[in-house]
Parts: C-alpha cells; structure tokens; sequence
C-alpha cells in the first residue's frame, strides 16, 4: 500500500544523532520521553551531561553538565528529576529542580535502590524498588508515600513500564523476563494490576498496557478501562493476544463488555514481542508498538484490528503519547524520533473499502470528526427517518462528522413532521439532542431561539448562552433585542456585531465602554457624534471621553483643537482647560498653538489658573511674546519678566518691585546675562536706594558667581552703600579666602559701627592681610581695641600692640591682655614696656598679677638680655614659696645665688630642680669647680669630662669614672683618640680603684680595661687585685679573669696561674684553654677538677694519643671513658677493638655504627658477640635483624633456626626480603616458612628450582603476582604442567591473561597456551577475556575451530578485538559473523563484496545490506551484484526498494547496458513516480511495442520527457502507438499536434474528445469544419455535442446551412436555445432583487443623515479668532452669521450654508 493512501502516516521528526549525541547513549536506559513535550538523554562522555530537547524546537537542545543514573524532565513544566546511587551503597538520591528558575525544589533519599522510575502525572512520581511501589508527591515536604509491594510474579523481571489511570485509582506495573527454555528468544512479559479503593493487587501476562476512559451508552460517568498485550507460548505454541476489559464497573449502570483480539504476527517475527501500548482519546484507537518496529492498531470500543505495518527497521526502545494529535512518538536504536498520526483523510475510506467494516468506519467518523463515511451516514440517517425513529436520526444528525447533517434541510425536516398529540415534537427532540451532544450552529441556534421567544422563556436562553450553547449571530440578537436589550448586547458581542454593540453601549450611556470595545475589536465609531452627545448632558464625562479618545493607539480619532472648540462653543472655558492640560503633557512643538489658546484664555478669564499653568514649567512651544503681554497687563509682572526678551522691556517691568515677590524677582535674575542683571541692578538702586537695596543684596549673594564679586563690590561702592557691602560681604565672607574680600568686610562693618563683628572676623578669619588690617584699625582708632588686640595677637605684632597701647594710656587693655588673653605672650609685653622705659613698679605689679601664668623661661630670657634679671628675683622667690618645681624658676635662682656668691655650693647639691647642664653652662666660666659639682649631680657626662679636660682636673674626673659604672662612659675615655687616657688610667689605677670598696665598680672598670682591649694594663691590675691578698683575692671571677686574659694575651703565665690558683671555674677555663689551642694546660685542668670525660676528649681529640688515652681510661677505669675511646676507636677503623671497648663500657648505644663497620669489614664474628651483649640491653628489631642477618652470613643456619624459636623483635618479614635479595635463598626460605610468607616462599623455591614447592606455596599464597612468577618460571623450565595448575589461575583475572598470552606466544608454546585457554573455558569464573583470547589464538595457530568457536560463544566475546583477529588473519567469513553480531552492518556488506569468494552468501547478504547506514553500500551492492550474481540482482533491488535513489540505479544500469535486467524492479517503484524509471521502462515498452503497458505507464506517472515520448513514436508502424502518442500530445496540451495526429489515422472520436478537452474555441471550429469538408455528417453532429461549450451557436448554423446539414445541427440548436433561456430568467431574479436591496440601502441612508443632521444643529458657536500683531488685546466681537465670504468658526472645518 502505497504510504500516502495508508491510514497511519509515520513522519521523522529528528534524530538524536543529529543532534551530537552519540549513539551508544541511544538506549532505554539513557533515554526517556515522559510526554510529547521533551525527551531527555543522558551522557557520560566525553563528560557527563543531561540534554533535554524541547520538542517544539528540537534543533536547539539545552546541555546541561549533570552527573546522574537517571534524568526525567516532567510531562508538562520544565522541571527535572535527577536519581544518582550513593557510592558505596544500595541507596538512592532523588532530586527534582526547576530550571526556569533554577530552584531546587526537593530531595529525598530512598533507603533501597530505585529500579525504574516515571511521572504518572504532572505533580507526582512513581518510583518502583526491587520489592515495593512508591508515589513521591512534588508538592510539599512530603516523603514518598509506599502504595503496594510487587507481586512475585514480577521477581528477577526488568521493569519497563508504570502507569496510572486519570483518578489514580488504578495502578499496573509491566516487567520483563527472559523466556521459557524452550524458547528463550521469546520474552516473558509480567504485569501487576492494583486497585487503591481495594488494596489489591492482581498478576497477569502482558507485555504492555495502557489506560482508556471510555462512555458507555446509556451511562453518562465514563469507564476506565485496560487494554494490554501478550504473547506467551504453551507446548510449542505462541499466543499473541489484546485483551480490553473495564476496571470497577459501577453498580447500576451499562457496563463494558469484556473484548479481546488476536496478535497476527508474520512467520520472520515469531520472536517478537509487544514493548509499548498507547490509546488515542481522540479517535478511540489502540497502538500496540513491538520491539522490533511492528505497529498493531486496533479500535478500542470493538478491539477490532484497523491497521498492521512495520514502523521502523530497528529495535524501538521507547514511545510516548501524542495527544494532540491523537497519535505517538517512538524512538529506535538509531536515534530516530518518529511520529505516527492518524491520517485524517484516508482512514475512514479504508476501514470502509479494505476492510469493508462500515459500522467501524461510521463510528470512526463520528469519533474523530473523519471525512469519508458522508453517504454512509446520510443514508442511515433517512433511514431512520423513514421508519420515524425520530430520536435515533437526531442522534445521528448530531454525531454527523463534519456536520454533514446539520443543515436547514434537517431542521426543516424534523419541523415538517407532525406532532403527535402527548408527544414530545420531533424538532424539539431533535434540538434537545444536539444541546447535550454540544454547541448548536448558527441556524440551528436561530430556529431554536424563536420558539423559545415565542413561548417567552427569555431564562433558557440565558441559560443556554452562559453554557455556550448557541453560536450568536447578528439576526439573533436583533430577535432577542425584542425582548431583552442586555442579553442582545451579550450576544451582538459574541457575534462580533460591531456597529450594533456601539449602538447598544450608546443607548445605555456606556460611552467609555465604546472606546474599549471599539479597541478590542477594531472598529472606528463616529467619535465626534458621540462626543456632541455626551456634552449635552455631562461636561465632565465629556472631558473623560475627549482624554480617553486622546489616549487612543494611533492617536486621537478627533482634532484637539476641534474638541477644544466644542468645549468654548458652551463657554465651558474650565473643562476645554482641564482636557488641553492633560493632552498636552507630552509638550510636543506643533501643540504650540493649542499651548498658546489654553494661556490666553485663563489670563483673560482666570489669570491665576495661567498663572499656576505657567510655574508648572509644562509649556515651552506657545508665542512667548503674545503671552508676556497679556501677563503684563493682568499684572502677573514676574511672568511677563520672564517671557519678555528685550532688555527695554525687561526695565520697564522690573521697577514694579512693589508688586513682585522678592523672591521671585531673585530668581529671576539668575536667569538674565551678567551685563542684563548688573544693568537692571543699577537702575532698581537708581530709582530706589533705599528700598530694594534688600533685593540688591539678595541677588548678590545668589549669583555672585555668575556676576562676579568685584562688580558687585563695584555696585554698591559706586552708590557708597557700605551697609549692602557689609550685607553682601557677610554672606560670601564664609565661603572666600580672598584677603581683599575679608579686609574690605572689616572695613564695612567699621564704617557701619558692627565693632562686634569687626571683633569676630578679626578673632576667627584666617585669610585677612595682617598688616593691612593693623594699620586701618590704628588709623581707625576705634574706641574698643578688643579688635586690633586679636590682629596683633594673631599675627606677632605684640610689641606694636604694647607701644600702640602704653602710647595710647591704654593701659587696662595691656593688664587685659596678658591677664586675660594671652599671658604667654606677656614677655613680650614686658621686654617692650622696659623698652618703653615703664616704671618698675608698673611692671612688678603686671608680672605678679600673672603669677603662675607667666612663662618663666622666656620672661628670664628678655630680662637677662636687658641685664635686668634682679628685677624677677621677688616673682622667683614668690613661685618658689608657693612650692613650684619649675625648672625655669630654679634656673633662674641659681644664676641669681651664683652671682650674689651667696653659698652657691649648697644650692648645686641641695636643690633638686634646676636644669645642671643651664647652670653648669653658666657656672664654667665663673668656677669650674662649681660646674664639676652641677654636671655630677645631673651626670652630664660629656660637659664634665670636657670641662675637666680643658681645667686638668683629672683626678676628679678618674673618681667620677669609676663611680657611675657606665660603659659607655668608660667607652668613651679610654678610647685610643682621648689625648687625656693615659692621665687617667694612671688616677685610675693609683687613686679610684684603691679607694673603692665595692667590687660592682672593680668589675665594671676590669670589664671596661677588657673593652678597651688593654690586657697588660688589665693583667698588671688584676696581679695586684688578686696575688697581693687584697680584699678581692678569693674573688673567683678575678681569678677567671686573670686566666682567661693570660690566656689571650700572655699563655707562657697560664700552667703557673693554674697551679697557683684554686678558685677559678675549671670547667669554663679548660674549654677555653682548648679553645685556645693550650691542650696541656686544658687536660691539666681538667684532670685537677676530676672531668674525666673531657680529659680523655683532650687526649683523644686534640692531642689525638689513643694510646694516652687507652692508658688513662685503664687508670680511671670509668665506663664512659671506654666508651669514648671505643667511639675513637671506631672511626679509626679498628673494629676489632673497638668492639673490645664497648663490651668494656658495657654500651649498647652505638649498635648502628658497630653493625656498619662490622658490615664493611666483614667482622660478622666478632659482631655476632656484640650483638648478643646488645640484646640483653635493649629490643631493638634492627638489633635481632642484624643478629640473623651475620648468622646467615657465617652459614649458622642452625643457630637462625634456633633464634626464630626464641622469643625476638627481629622483622622477619624485612630479614627474609634482604636475605633474598642477596641471594642467601636457604636462609630466606626457612625466614619465609616461619612467617607464612608464602608469595616470598614461593619465589624462593622457585630461585631453589623446587618447582612443585613453589606451586604448593603459591597455592597457598593466591596472589595473581605470584602465580605469574610461578607461572612463567615453570614454562621457562618446561614444566607445563605445573605452569598450567598456575596459569588456570591467572587467567580468571581479566588484567592478567593478555600478560601470560603473550609470555607463552613470545616462546612458541602455542599448544600449551590453546590447552590453557581451553581448560579455562570451563572454570566458574570464566569470562570475555578467556573466550576473546581463545578466539584470537584459534584465528592464529588453529583457524578450523575458529567459526565453530564463534558461534558457540558469540555472547561471550569481546567481538572488536576478534574482529581485528580476524582481519588480520584474513578469516573473512567469520569476519562477516562477528561484524553481523556487533551491528556493524556497513564493514559486513564492505567485507562480503570485497572477498565474495569466501564470504558471500545470497540470503545473509540481503538481511545484511537492508540494515547498513551508509548509503553508498547500497549503490556498490548493485554494482556487486552486476557483475558477479545479475541473475538475483532484482531480488537484491526489491529489498533495497525503499532506501535507493531509482534514478541512480537506472543510471548504473543503462551505463552497463543491462536496464532490461531491472525491468521487474522497475515495475515495482514506479508508483514513486520517478522520471528516469518511467523514461526507462516506457522506452523497454517501445522496444516490445507493448502499447498496453505502455499507455497505463503515460497514463499513471507523468514524470517524464513526454514531448520526447510523442516525437518517438508519433511516426511508429503500429497504430495503437501512434494513438498513444496523441494522447501523450493532448496530456502535454499539445492540442493541435494531438488532433492531427488523430486526424491522420482517422481516429475521430479522440480528435473530438481533444478538442473539447482544450477549451480552445478556434481549434474546435477548425475540427468542425473538417468534418465538413470530409463530409462526415454523423461526426459533425457529435463534435457538436462533445464541443457543446465551445462551438458558437451562429458559427454551427452558418456552417450548417451552407453545407446544408442544418438538419444534424437541430438537436444542438434546440439545447442551446433552452440553456439560453434559462440564464435569462436567472439574470432577471437578480437584477429585481438588487434593485429592490439598492432601495432599502438608500432609505437606510436617508434615515442615517437624517439623525446626524438633527445632532448637527446642536452645535453652538465658537470663539472667534485671536487678534492679528501688532492690534490691541483682548477679543473682539464676533461677525454675524450668515455673511458672505465669512470664514469658518475659530478651529471649526468650513461646514457651509450655516447650522
């Protein structure tokens, strides 16, 4: 069946493999489709991912990086659920996200694996686990919620599938599993039935299953029912069977009858099984989908089959539901995404025709609203009528698909019955029955409508209307209108009756509704009518109106200004107002004329609305002169300021200060030109000083910027207004740094007497000239001097201020300003008083007043410069008495007390205030003795070493020294520069230091004699310190002292200092001796304090004498002297003795060392008897180690044994390894065999060659690794057998087995590799590998078992790697198998052409090359074919049928010259209607002048050269050829040709018939004539019939009375003449009827201008025009009506002839 005329089209959507996902990710698994809405697909490389493809645009898919074992996109939203297995456990994570906002909205962790998983609706889940059911609910925080637990006919099944019915009251779960033994190919299907309302579960068989509701007649709830497949096999036997049966029947009502049908699959799909099962709502049809691409349709309400085809050539995995459009989808192994439609025109004729089910087909159509089943139903329809089943033909009538029925001639039908008394009437039944099937048409609702009108039951129809029931109309809502004008609104809306609405709204006030409705539906309303209108009875909901017309799209169907107009017409100056000033906002250039009118009209009427309109700023496009008149005259001056331009205007108005606001007119100002605003400044102070000199100064401290200071400053100089300068001045004062700025605001408020300000400013301004200031305040001599105290103060000009004052006998303000503001400065004011020569008294007075106050160190400075500094001595003493500690006040005293000679003595030592270094200073040059005693009591270091320096006062100086302990001190005398150094040691050494008796400073000077590197002076000291029985004689640090610098500085004292000397620190004084390179005299101290330890060091390390020191540890006998010596011993290499020595110290500490010079001198004898003592010391592991290791190394094996036995700490693990690496394999072994160390032990044995004990071992041991070095040892010795026990147990690990194939290959033991491999088949844990290798080796060394092993274990093979085997083996027919089993159909087909001698079989080849993608195989296939097997080329061809290009095959084919070879599978596609296949068989038709054929292949499939055709054989010696090329002519619309043709083979008839067919008027004439000339009368009388509408009926008569056949032209005349007629009656009706329609629209016009010109005289009169420039203001009067020449009103169009 050709796929147009099949009722069930299949369409590829897309590919996922065009959409970059591979195709292993193509599988159930990866794969899902939970609605016709998306499909999601899961990857895991090259990263993992989630795809989701919007199935309304696939081509743009949404990757999104996602690591999951499941992704399920929901059936509606686009929200994701995402499943991933914890690692390490059996559980599962479940999360659901939204990604449009990318949210997650819950998660839950399952405590058992979830195996298959799917939304059952839009907001739930249903997760199905190895034992139970769940339903997870996406809305809340709910948990999955357990339904039911699987039957156990679902155990060890794969779930594919889980459903729900709508109500979720019914629940299947469907399983798979692998089939019967008998016949495993077949799958098992298993499905569990529950009911929630029961809590019951049931299993049955089925494959697949699916929900339906469906309405049972007779009951109005619909049933939910169950349709599923099955196919099981019984004793060899396959049922296939679809069963449809009804869930829960509901009690008292029709129920569905239990339907089952049979499966029919073909012989090739016995194995075959049902995997998805869809049910279209829309048509009632079953889809049952099978594995392998089979497509079972079957009706649903009979379970009759419709329609059975293969969908897909490959596996189909998946399938969704398309309900909108009442088909599927499905996706196959490829990656092709099919929809199958139901195909609306053909279904219906082919259940009627093919299937000759006419009841089906009728209900099909009535289902599905189908054409095809018209006559069926309208038979059956009359009918019923006829056997009055009135009720049953309305029924039908109702269901009719596409309405057929549903006509005027019904419902005129159903009325012309009549009505039997007590009877319902048929017309009523009839309308009651198409109200509860739906929605009545037009007519039907029009008819329907009247009765209820007539019999006033205005409720069913609004009933009706609310239900949406009736289809409203213009003519019904003019019927209802009679009876209810809210209901026929309803219904001229639903009807879209514009101009009827808008009346309606009109009549019931609703005016705003008409510009919503009018908008809504697109309608254009008299705006200006309706405007008129409403201003009659409402101005304000007219303003309304006007602001929502001027809000309209597209702009304001009414002028502004017109509108304007009909506001002032009525004097409704507020409303015109309010509605420009909302139309206006927009501030658009060419509203500024209406800009202009709404100004002139409220400064004429209402100047404070203008007024208001104006400071809104909202304006800028009106004639700003014309406005700035009318402000002027209205009196709104500010208003006319600033619309006026010309500075003479601008004058003119400003002086009106009286009526501005201030303000305002400040304002203002800022908006003039600098040059404006100075100039109309000048002229405000010229006309009135005093009264806007307020203004002046306000505009001046706003814009001063703009205007510049300095012309203001110019201003009010220039009109000598000090008081605007001081204004103006105090506001900018804070915010310049002008100094000229701040002097002349000074200057302004002395002149104007603000001595209160001049005082501030003088106080607080930083940026005033100083001097200048001063100056003008001294000339300004003003009363307060507050003023110029603070400059004077401020600025350093303290002396003039004193003169200026004392001078001006100011003198309270001098006792003011040192008391009161700033007594610091009250030296100055007295070193200038006495400069001034002011009584002392006066000045005594001044001082005392301050007191404590007065800085003391500057007031003795000013003194003392003027020689007066007796002049403070009673302030001195008076501060003193009050107890100050000033040390400017005791200084002062001291000079005072030293100069007087009054005990100055007493006071250097007694008083501890003064500065020593002041008074020093002041004491040197007067008694240096006096300056010693200063700087010592206040340790001024460098003044008293210079001072006695410079006066030789050495001694003192040497006492001072000593006495304060400094080092620094001491640094800085008895540095080598210091010419006075040796004066001073010498007063040192003979008088300080004898005279001291604290050791505190004997150390601190021995310690300075040390810093300053003076050893002989410091031994001569000590000597006599310490050997002369001085105080410090025992002193153990001089003692130390005395060695250690003998020892830098003189070692030939250092043995006599050590043998006379006992109290020093042996210890220290030895190490430092050694230091010192005086080994000797180190060991003899040492030795004289007992340190043993360190006098064997000496000996041992300095003086280097082991002998000596030998000597001495006999002497001490001291354990850790041995140890020492035996360390020396050591490292001089004398193992032997050292060994001796350290058994001696009994020291155990230094094992590590001994075992490595033991090692290194092979003294493992004398090590061993180390050891020994060792272990009773400690347990040290490398310790016992060692011990086996030397036992090993002197072949006392025994002793090894005997050791392990005791108890030890040895690490025998570590012991056994370095005895094997060192090839001491006895020894290792019995270390390995204590331990059970049996992967080392059998390595070991191995090294022993003791192969069977190896084996043994690694037996025991079970590790790969050393099976491998047993393994590979025993085949290198040939010992097969024991290398195959080993081998069997390598190869079970997949990681291991390439390694020991290729260990055996590399030494040419192939058979016993083969004898391995194939021992290995049989064991438990045999896997791929096993079975891949052994097949690789088979393809190498045995290739007669290599087919038979292939076939056997094809399952098992890891078929790639056996494929390259193969390939390189050159096994080519087991190639084709293996690339037959791995779907790699493409090198299949490749291989079979490429060696067809070995691998070529007819039967494989065609299963092979129908599945290849390649589509060039299929073409190389046909030239394989060709030349090596053309006798079943065709065979070939047919199976290729539906993937070849026809044309290209042709083309191989004639390029060969064998197309007659195809000419069977020609026949077979020309239904494509291909051109080169039809020009190729109609050419083989020529060629065996089979002109049968021949004109059906024209006929049928016009692709082709068909004018080539007709010259080809136009000339042929057959006549039917010759006929066929007329007929290919006429096809062509080659008339002429096709006719002449004809005409020459005298084959009339079709000559007349091609005329006609034309259409051509000549050419038919030219044929009448011809038949004429050839005087074939019985020809010319039919031509006249077949060419009726042609042949003009003068042209017949004239022809035929000419030739006088008027007689054969009669028959023809007379039906013309009738025709005639007829047109004429028919051309009559119309013209009266449009005439009588062209009267009725003109009366309905007259009736129209006839309303508009009665509102039209409503119209009132407008303003009148605006005056012309340069004419007074205001309006004038308005002319009379009626004038001639009159133009039109003020903003109106002209309407002529007047109202």
């Amino acid at each position: 069946m050709a796929a147009a005329n099949a009722p069930i089209t299949m369409t590829e959507i897309f590919t996922l493999s065009s959409l970059e996902i591979s195709q292993q990710f193509i599988t159930f698994t990866n794969v899902t489709m939970e609605s016709d809405k998306y499909i999601c697909v899961r990857e895991t490389s090259p990263q993992n991912s989630v795809v989701i493809i919007d199935m309304t645009k696939p081509l743009q898919p949404l990757r999104r990086p996602i690591t999951a074992d499941s992704a399920l996109m929901n059936p509606n939203t686009r929200i994701l659920a995402l499943k991933a297995l914890l690692q390490g456990t059996t559980q599962d994570h479940l999360q659901i996200f939204n990604i449009e906002a990318k949210t997650k909205i819950k998660s839950h962790q399952m405590p058992e694996q979830v195996v298959f998983w799917k939304w059952i609706s839009p907001k739930m889940l249903g997760l199905v686990t190895q034992t139970s059911v769940y339903h997870w609910s996406i809305e809340g925080d709910s948990a999955p919620v357990k339904m039911f637990d699987r039957t156990a006919n679902l155990a060890n099944n794969q779930i594919i599938n889980y459903k729900c019915d709508p109500a979720e009251k019914w629940l299947v779960l469907i399983g798979i599993a692998p089939g019967a033994p008998e016949r495993p190919q077949l799958v098992k299907g298993n499905m569990q039935l529950f009911s929630v309302d029961q809590q019951r579960s049931q299993a049955l068989e089925a494959h697949a299953a699916s929900f339906a509701q469906f309405k049972v007649p007779g009951n109005d709830n619909p049933s939910t029912l169950i349709s599923f497949a099955t196919k099981s096999t019984n004793a060899g036997q396959i049922t296939s069977k679809l069963h449809v049966i009804e869930l829960g029947a509901q009690p008292g009502k029709p129920s569905f009858s239990k339907k089952q049908a049979d499966l029919f699959f073909p012989p090739d799909f016995q194995d075959d099984f049902p995997v998805a099962m869809q049910v279209s709502q829309k048509y009632g049809l079953i889809y049952v989908i099978t594995k392998r691409g089979l497509l079972f349709v079957y009706d649903l309400e009979t379970a009759t089959a419709v329609y059975r085809n293969r969908i897909s050539p490959d596996p189909i995995f998946l399938t969704s539901e398309a309900s909108s459009v009442g088909g599927f989808y499905a996706i196959n192994r490829r990656g092709q995404v099919l929809l199958g439609t139901v195909n609306d025109a053909t279904i219906v004729p082919f259940v009627s025709g093919q299937l000759n089910n006419i009841e089906l087909a009728v209900s099909l159509a009535k289902r599905g609203n189908l054409p095809g089943a018209e006559n069926l139903v309208v038979q059956h329809f009359q009918e019923l009528f006829a056997q009055t089943k009135y009720k049953e033909a309305a029924e039908l009538a109702a269901e009719s698909p596409q309405g057929i029925l549903r006509t005027p001639d019904t419902v005129a039908k159903f009325q012309s019955v009549p009505v039997q008394a007590g009877q319902t009437p048929p017309l009523l039944q009839y309308f009651g029955t198409l109200l509860t099937k739906g929605k009545l048409n037009e007519y039907e609702s029009l008819e329907l409508s009247r009765l209820v009108v007539n019999q006033n039951k205005k409720n069913l129809l609004e009933n009706w209307l609310a239900e949406d029931k009736l289809e409203c109309s213009e003519t019904l809502g003019d019927l209802v209108k009679t009876v209810d004008n809210d209901l026929a609104l309803k219904i001229y809306i639903k009807a879209k009756v514009t101009p009827k609405v808008v009346a309606a709204f009109a009549e019931r006030k609703e005016f705003d509704k008409i510009l919503i409705y009018s908008k809504q539906v697109g309608y254009t309303p008299d705006y200006l009518f309706l405007l008129q209108t409403i201003l009659r009875t409402d101005p304000q909901g007219a303003v309304n109106f006007a602001l929502m017309m001027s809000q309209m799209e597209g702009g304001c169907p009414v002028d502004y200004n017109t509108i304007t107009d009909l506001f002032l017409q009525r004097n409704l100056i507020r409303e015109a107002t309010a509605f420009l000033l909302d139309v206006l906002k927009p501030n658009l250039p060419e509203h500024g004329f209406l800009q202009t009118k709404v100004l002139e009209i409220n400064l004429v009427t209402f100047p404070n609305v203008a007024e208001a309109i104006l400071a809104n700023g909202m304006f800028t496009h009106y004639d700003r002169p014309r406005i700035a008149q009318l402000c002027e005259k209205a009196g709104l001056y500010i208003q006319s300021l600033k619309h006026y331009s010309e500075l003479p205007d601008i004058k003119r108005v400003i002086v009106n200060t009286h009526a501005i606001e201030p303000q305002a007119l400040v304002d203002f100002f800022g908006t003039l030109s600098r040059e404006w605003a100075l100039e109309c400044m000048r002229d405000l102070l010229l006309v009135n000083l005093r009264g806007n000199l307020q203004i002046i100064v306000q505009t001046s401290k706003e814009y001063c910027e703009q205007l510049g200071v300095d012309s203001c400053i110019k201003i009010f100089e220039q009109f000598k207004s000090y008081e605007g300068l001081y204004f103006f001045l105090g506001s900018y004062l804070s915010m310049s740094e002008d100094p000229e700025i701040h002097y002349k605001y000074i200057e302004a408020a002395a002149k104007t007497g603000q001595i209160k300000e001049v005082e501030r400013v003088t106080r607080e301004s930083n940026f005033y000239d100083p001097e200048k200031t001063k100056n003008f305040l001294m000339e300004a001599k003003l009363p307060d001097a507050r003023p110029l105290i603070n400059v004077c103060d401020r600025f350093g000009f303290v002396p003039d201020l004193t003169h200026y004052l004392y001078t001006s006998n100011m003198l309270r303000y001098i006792e003011g300003y040192v008391q009161k503001v700033n007594p610091g400065n009250a030296p100055l004011v007295v070193g200038q008083l006495l400069d001034d020569e002011c009584p002392e008294d006066f000045i005594k007075g001044l001082i005392l007043s301050v007191r404590s106050l007065l800085p003391v160190e500057p007031l003795v400075e000013e003194s003392e410069k003027r020689n007066r500094l007796q002049l403070l001595t009673q302030f001195l003493e008076h501060l003193v008495s009050e107890g100050s500690q000033d040390v400017h006040v005791h200084n002062a005293l001291g000079k005072i007390i030293i100069d007087s000679n009054n005990n100055p003595e007493h006071f250097l030592t007694t008083n501890p205030y003064y500065d020593s270094r002041v008074v020093g200073k002041y004491c040197e040059k007067r008694d240096p003795t006096l300056a010693v005693v200063a700087y010592q009591r206040g340790q001024c270091d460098d003044e008293l070493i210079n001072v006695t320096n410079k006066n030789s006062l050495f001694k003192l100086q040497a006492r001072y020294v000593v006495e304060r302990m400094d080092e620094n001190l001491w640094d800085k005398v008895l540095i080598p520069e210091n010419e006075y150094r040796r004066q001073l040691i010498d007063q040192v050494v003979s008088t300080a230091l004898p005279e001291t008796k604290s050791p505190e400073q004997v150390s601190a000077a021995v310690k300075a004699f040390m810093t300053a590197d003076l050893p002989h002076e410091l031994i001569e000291l000590l000597e006599k310190i310490v050997l002369q029985n001085s105080a410090f004689s025992g002193n153990s640090n001089l003692q130390n002292l005395l060695i250690l610098t003998a020892i830098k500085a003189d070692p030939s004292r250092v043995m006599d200092y050590v043998n006379r000397l006992d109290n020093f620190d042996g210890p220290a004084v030895g190490e430092v001796a050694v230091e010192a390179e005086l080994y000797e005299e180190g060991f003899s101290i040492f030795k004289k304090f007992n340190l043993n330890v360190q006098a064997v060091n000496v000996l041992l390390d300095n003086i280097r004498s082991i002998e000596r020191a030998v000597e001495f540890a006999f002497r001490v006998e001291d354990d850790t002297v041995w140890s020492q010596v035996a360390k020396a011993q050591l490292r001089e290499g004398l193992v032997s003795d050292a060994i001796e020595s350290f058994i001696r110290a009994d020291d155990a500490t230094q094992f590590l060392d001994v075992i490595r010079a033991a090692e290194d001198g092979d003294g493992y004898h004398d090590l061993v008897k180390y050891l020994l003592m060792v272990r009773q010391k400690v347990k040290e592991p490398k310790v016992d180690n060692e011990l086996i290791y030397a036992y090993a190394k002197i072949d006392r094996l025994g002793d090894i044994e005997e050791f392990i036995l005791m108890p030890n700490v040895a690490n025998l693990q570590t012991a056994g390894d370095r005895l094997y690496d060192e090839a001491m394999y006895e020894a290792a072994k019995i270390i390995y065999a204590f331990i059970s160390n049996w992967a080392k032990l059998a390595v070991t044995l191995v090294k022993l060659k003791q192969f069977q004990g190896a084996v043994d071992a690694a037996r025991k041991a079970n590790s790969a690794r050393t099976w491998k070095e047993v393994c590979f040892a025993c085949v290198d010795a040939e010992e097969f057998r024991l290398a195959q026990i080993c081998g069997l147990n390598i190869i079970i690990q997949v990681d291991d087995l390439e390694e020991v194939s290729e260990y055996y290959q590399n030494r040419g033991c192939f058979n016993e590799l083969i004898s391995l491999m194939e021992s290995g088949l049989g064991l438990e844990r045999a896997h791929m590998g096993i079975f891949t290798e052994l097949g690789v080796l088979y393809a190498r060394y045995r290739p007669e078992k290599l087919m038979e092993h292939i076939k056997l274990f094809s399952t098992r093979l890891n078929i790639p790697k056996l494929i390259r085997a193969c390939d390189e083996q050159q096994h080519w027919k087991e190639l084709v198998y293996l690339y037959i089993q791995y779907d790699e159909f493409d090198n299949a087909a490749t291989t079979v052409m490429n060696h067809s001698a070995e691998a070529w079989d007819h039967m494989q080849f065609k299963d092979i090359v129908a599945k290849v993608a390649n589509v060039e195989l299929y073409y190389k296939a046909v030239h394989f074919y060709l030349q090596e097997h053309p006798d079943i080329i065709n065979d070939l061809l047919n199976v290729l049928a539906l993937r070849l290009d026809h044309t290209r095959v042709v083309d191989i084919m004639r390029k060969a010259g064998q197309l007659l070879l195809i000419k069977p599978y020609m026949i077979a596609v020309q239904s494509n209607n291909v051109s080169a296949v039809n020009e190729a068989l109609n050419q083989i038709y020529v060629d065996e002048e089979d002109y049968d054929r021949l004109c059906e292949s024209t006929d049928l499939y016009d692709s082709f050269d068909q004018i080539g055709l007709a010259q080809k054989i136009e000339k042929h010696e057959l006549l039917e050829m010759r006929r066929v090329s007329a007929y290919i002519y006429k096809k062509a619309g080659r008339w002429k040709q096709s006719i002449a043709l004809s005409k020459k083979d005298k084959l009339y008839k079709d000559c007349m018939e091609t005329a006609s067919q034309s259409g051509d008027r000549e050419l038919a004439e030219e044929l009448l004539v011809y038949f004429i000339e050839q005087e074939k009368k019985e020809c010319f009388a039919t031509c006249l019939f077949v060419c009726y509408d042609l042949i003009r009926p003068d042209v017949a008569l004239e022809v035929a009375w000419i030739h006088d056949m008027v007689d054969f032209a009669v028959p023809y005349l007379l039906q013309f003449m009738r025709e005639y007629t007829g047109k004429v009656d028919e051309l009559m009706k119309d013209k009266i009827e449009a005439q009588k329609e062209a009267k009725a629209k003109e009366q309905e016009e007259k009736e129209v201008m006839s309303q508009q010109n009665m509102y039209s005289q409503l119209l009132p009169l407008a303003l009148p025009a605006p005056p012309m420039p340069g004419t007074s203001g205001g309006y004038s009067a308005p002319p009379p009506l009626g004038m001639a020449g009159m133009p039109p009103p003020y903003g109106m169009p002209p309407m002529g002839g007047g109202y």
